[in-house]
């Protein structure tokens, strides 16, 4: 009998990404609304914006997902995480509503993965959007099986 050594793990669910899967190098290059809690010299570039040579605090702009993780501390602020609109509470209400309404690949083709990364980041919303995206993944469950749980 054969074991398997590795167990593939799905995207987004885990603390580290799998860096051999094409949905998770997608997903790592989504990006996020970010705002910057300190200046950052020299690197001006990035914010297209502007043509100044530094980007300086206060600056909202939009990093992929892998870079503001890895600009992301908790201790030392150096930018904070904005959430996505379909994360926000207007689009939590409509799920709440009636999840199988909403066309979640229009919304980002990684609407579950990304939802369960932005958990990573301290926010106030992170149980309402941990409630929605387990409301909205057992709604689409009960379709695809056929059945409707009461």
């Amino acid at each position: 009998m054969e074991t398997q050594s590795y167990f593939p793990v799905p995207p987004g669910v885990a603390v580290e990404e799998n860096f051999l899967s094409l949905d998770d190098i997608l997903l790592t290059h989504e990006r996020l609304p970010v705002r910057t809690e300190c200046a950052f010299p020299r690197l001006g570039f990035l914010d297209k914006s502007t043509d100044t040579q530094d980007i300086s605090e206060g600056t909202k702009m939009e990093l992929p997902l892998w870079l503001s993780k890895a600009l992301y501390e908790r201790k030392r602020r150096v930018l904070s995480v904005e959430l996505p609109k379909v994360y926000r509470e207007g689009w939590r209400t409509v799920f709440n509503a009636d999840p199988n309404v909403v066309d979640l690949h229009k919304m980002g083709p990684y609407y579950y993965s990304l939802g369960s990364q932005l958990l990573h980041f301290d926010s106030p919303e992170n149980p309402d959007i941990a409630q929605t995206l387990l409301q909205v993944t057992t709604s689409a469950l009960s379709i695809t099986s056929g059945f409707v749980c009461g």
